[in-house]
């Protein structure tokens, strides 16, 4: 997952087709990827983990590219992603899908400090894997630091992304070279069907799905590669650095996971502690690689962590300005930073913390829970582009409608078949978050004198609050487990 975006100010940092494609790649690329051979290993074999970068490969491509177009037809909604769906399916669905994109980037920012107590855990063992009084203790303490930090007008700076980008491809290339030199044919082989795969083309599909939220998690922040656009020097090079730093980043994925099975075998890639890469190269080199991959993770997770507390805040700072939200979170200090969104998202994630006590693997929990507050944002947006090519809004030449309309229905399909894949519990624990977050609704309307539901929106709200209860009660009773 990244949460940073490029900020264009000009025509001078117009950049040619090597350094655009360099900079999406950079910016694709999170933490996420420091954790897949454990989350593959634990839900599918080789096999699985082929169709699985397939699907996602294909479907994000497709998603990248819906957010370009719409980057271009759209110029005007550049407040944010929830724009797209107030556009196209009005304004309860649009504030909607503003809370669920910024409960999404609220979690991410909570599985950081979960990622990072898990690392430290060796030296602190009472972190234990992110979920002990202490590690969510210490966790809260850096989250109100971080939002402190930023209300004080602090933001990252170029030097700091620079050690970032240094901090997290530097490791994995170290790993991909080594576990390429240490691979055993064998030991892939025997984990080509995955362990219950049974040589059945069902079982690995379903294993396949089961990988689908940490392929979201890690391609998370794809929309802001759109913004890069902006930056190229000629207008062909867009779809070329899209298309060019989408598979390089997804080949980083996909060789990240397939050389780790040709190290250990699967049941062994399911136990090792997380970071997993950290875990995988220890196995191979000793201790000292395990060290070199963590030293990496808590330099890259920390060093962005600034930029993703203000992104956090602004995803609710942004619509409060144009009245999607109440005005209190448009509040800003004098150092002009959004104070009242950063002490909301702060709260939020604190919020998150404090439930992974009870949780029974609070990093894949977390990291589920991020990835499946996002699908919401990202089907919405995915149907607006699929809209805009029935009405053919925005398309008076008619050549580019068909190519668009065939990536936008795409793109739809996946978003859809992500939100399935999901499950019932994740969809229950997301109406959990989305009911109580109406009262934002109503006082924004109320504050700009407008009827609060529609009818319609009055039935959707009902069906979130039924889930919301069902979720509850399901909690309550065991029926959903975090």
């Amino acid at each position: 997952m990244t949460a940073t975006e490029p900020r264009t100010d000009s025509a001078e940092q117009k950049v040619s087709l090597p350094t655009l494609t360099a900079m999406v790649v950079g910016s694709m690329i999170g933490s996420g990827v420091f954790l897949l051979p454990r989350r593959f290993g634990t839900e599918t074999g080789v096999l699985g983990a082929l169709i699985a970068w397939t699907i996602a490969g294909t479907g994000m491509l497709m998603l990248a590219f819906v957010f370009q177009r719409l980057a271009v037809r759209k110029p005007d909604l550049n407040a944010g992603i929830f724009t797209y769906a107030k556009a196209g399916f009005g304004d309860y669905i649009g504030f909607n899908s503003a809370i669920g994109y910024w409960a999404s980037a609220c979690a991410g920012n909570t599985s950081y400090w979960v990622l990072i107590t898990t690392t430290l855990s060796a030296v602190v063992p009472g972190f234990g894997s992110g979920d002990t009084i202490l590690a969510v203790a210490v966790s809260t303490i850096g989250v109100w630091s971080f939002a402190a930090l930023v209300m004080r007008g602090v933001r990252d700076a170029a030097v700091i992304n620079y050690i970032v980008t240094v901090a997290k491809v530097l490791p994995i290339l170290v790993f991909i070279v080594i576990a390429l030199v240490a691979f055993e044919a064998g030991v892939f082989s025997d984990n080509f069907w995955g362990d219950a795969g049974g040589y059945s083309f069902a079982s690995v599909w379903d294993q396949a799905t089961g990988t689908m939220l940490i392929t979201v998690f890690v391609f998370l922040g794809i929309e802001g590669a759109a913004v890069y656009s902006r930056m190229a020097r000629r207008r062909e090079d867009v779809g070329k650095a899209t298309v060019f730093g989408f598979l390089g980043v997804l080949g980083v994925f996909a060789m990240v996971t397939l050389v780790s099975y040709g190290v250990l075998p699967q049941d062994e890639l399911a136990g090792v502690a997380q970071p997993s890469m950290a875990s995988v190269l220890e196995s191979i080199v000793g201790p000292w690689g395990a060290v070199f991959i963590k030293v990496g993770v808590i330099v890259s997770v920390l060093g962005a962590y600034l930029a993703w507390t203000l992104m956090a805040a602004e995803v609710l700072f942004i619509p409060a300005k144009s009245d999607d939200m109440p005005r209190f979170l448009a509040r800003t200090n004098r150092h002009d930073a959004p104070v009242t969104a950063l002490v909301m998202a702060a709260a939020l994630t604190t919020l998150l913390l404090v439930a992974l006590l009870f949780a029974a693997d609070a990093l894949d929990f977390m990291l589920d829970l991020t990835a499946a507050l996002s699908l919401i944002p990202y089907l919405l947006a995915a149907a607006y582009a699929l809209k805009l090519t029935a009405t053919r809004e925005t398309y008076e030449d008619r050549r580019s409608l068909v190519p668009d309309m065939v990536i936008a229905a795409v793109a739809t399909v996946y978003t859809l078949f992500l939100v399935y894949a999901a499950g019932i519990d994740k969809l229950l624990l997301s109406c959990i978050l989305y009911a109580p977050a109406a009262a934002l609704y109503v006082k924004a309307r109320r504050e700009r004198g407008l009827r609060v539901f529609r009818p319609a929106e009055a039935v959707l709200f009902g069906v979130i609050l039924i889930g919301a209860v069902a979720g509850v009660v399901s909690l309550a009773t065991g029926a959903i487990e975090i």
